[in-house]
């Protein structure tokens, strides 16, 4: 079985947050968490950005630097990253073969690991085999229960926002939730935090102050040219699209600061190599002239997405094709990001329990959209409709992984 074959297996298994499993599994290991320091980033929205461009500019600052995000978009190795380079396919083979030999000696009691849980461990027995000296890890959700947070303690703790999404795992509440982020932190590692609501901001403050960490608050940058922000008399080239990364980047920059104050030493020049360096598939990402690419799957990131559309183009008419996952808030996500002159395509997302495109559509025309269609997958719904309009593709990273999978296919036509 390939590596894809076992981790879609292990699915079945489902979300169980906890971390006695992971812990068992990584004492198996011989504990290779422990053989690197980590940047541990939590947050609703804008972690992988800020995970990217932590990742580069560690890189590009000289020191032999892992990434480990989730999901991916295209293949799981995109999950394990070293140095510039994805995992390969043997070393992801033979990481999970070690991994799903010592699940096996687990007692039977803690239950089967997630799938989350085994390549978790794998990533980092790929780290401690591979010498890397820092790695910057994403919580995959949450972050209290998350198999991420074994960490005792990490270099620094990131929080990047603090919004409602996965509610039923984490709360209904921006303090429920709030409460779950700041469970990565950690007794003298400081944190790093983007200004949140006040609501979850008095949660996070709560914690650290019980904790004794301080909290380095990362204000966003300002852009002074296209393309270009400043933040603290850095310049610097922002390489992703959206005035979202005002904010990111600058929580990127005010944890190279405190990692500077770790013994890390980071200087400028380093820091713009870092960004310029950085990419990031599947948000804002342009594949043609006339389409964008987003992977918005929830309310903030739909927020943020609108913004930036009408900051681009404040006048034009969207042509959306949409598709969500079942487990988010379909309503949320459509609300934010349609306007009334709009037209929509909803479609089902491959491979995954999304919302059905008649049921996505229906919410559409709930609020005041005309031209509505669904279709059966996004290449027939690219044919459909005013194919001259500024089209968006979004509602979901893995609808995001599926175009670019299938757009190489698609540009030959």
């Amino acid at each position: 079985m390939t590596a894809g074959g076992y981790l879609d297996h292990l699915q079945k298994f489902g979300v169980h947050l906890g971390l006695e499993r992971i812990r068992a599994l990584l004492k198996r290991l011989g504990e290779p968490q422990v053989t690197f320091q980590a940047v541990h980033v939590a947050g609703t929205n804008g972690k992988g950005s800020v995970c990217a461009y932590l990742s580069h500019i560690l890189q590009a600052a000289g020191y032999r630097t892992g990434r480990y995000t989730s999901p991916h978009l295209l293949d799981w190795n995109e999950r394990i990253w070293i140095g510039g380079a994805f995992i390969s396919d043997g070393a992801l083979q033979a990481c999970l073969a070690t991994v799903k030999t010592a699940a096996e000696h687990l007692p039977k009691s803690l239950g089967e690991p997630t799938q989350f849980e085994i390549v978790t461990a794998a990533a980092f027995l790929y780290f401690a085999q591979s010498a890397v000296e820092v790695a910057v890890v994403e919580v995959g959700l949450g972050g209290r229960l998350d198999a991420t947070n074994v960490f005792e303690p990490p270099l620094a703790s990131v929080i990047t926002s603090v919004g409602l999404d996965h509610c039923e795992q984490l709360g209904s509440t921006l303090a429920a939730i709030a409460a779950e982020k700041a469970g990565i932190l950690r007794s003298g590692c400081p944190l790093v935090c983007a200004p949140l609501s006040p609501e979850a901001m008095q949660v996070v403050t709560k914690k650290a102050l019980a904790l004794d960490v301080g909290i380095t608050l990362a204000e966003p940058a300002r852009a002074v040219a296209p393309g270009e922000a400043q933040w603290q008399g850095i310049r610097y080239r922002l390489p992703l699209a959206g005035g979202v990364q005002l904010q990111n980047s600058a929580t990127a920059l005010a944890t190279c600061q405190v990692l500077r104050g770790r013994g890390l030493p980071i200087d400028e020049t380093s820091i713009r190599a870092g960004f310029e360096n950085t990419v990031w598939p599947g948000r804002y990402q342009r594949l043609g002239e006339r389409l964008l690419l987003d992977g918005a799957h929830n309310e903030d990131g739909a927020v943020a997405l609108r913004a930036y559309l009408d900051c681009l183009h404040p006048k034009a008419s969207i042509r959306w094709i949409v598709g969500i996952l079942e487990s988010k808030d379909a309503q949320a996500v459509l609300r934010a990001l349609l306007r009334p002159g709009d037209t929509f395509v909803a479609v089902p997302i491959p491979d995954a329990r999304s919302h059905p495109p008649e049921t996505l559509a229906f919410m559409a025309q709930t609020m005041g959209l005309s031209s509505i269609a669904s279709a059966s997958g996004f290449s027939e719904a690219l044919r459909l409709g005013d194919t001259e309009r500024l089209t968006v593709i979004a509602g979901s990273l893995y609808l995001a992984g599926a175009v670019l999978r299938e757009w190489p296919r698609l540009q030959k036509r």
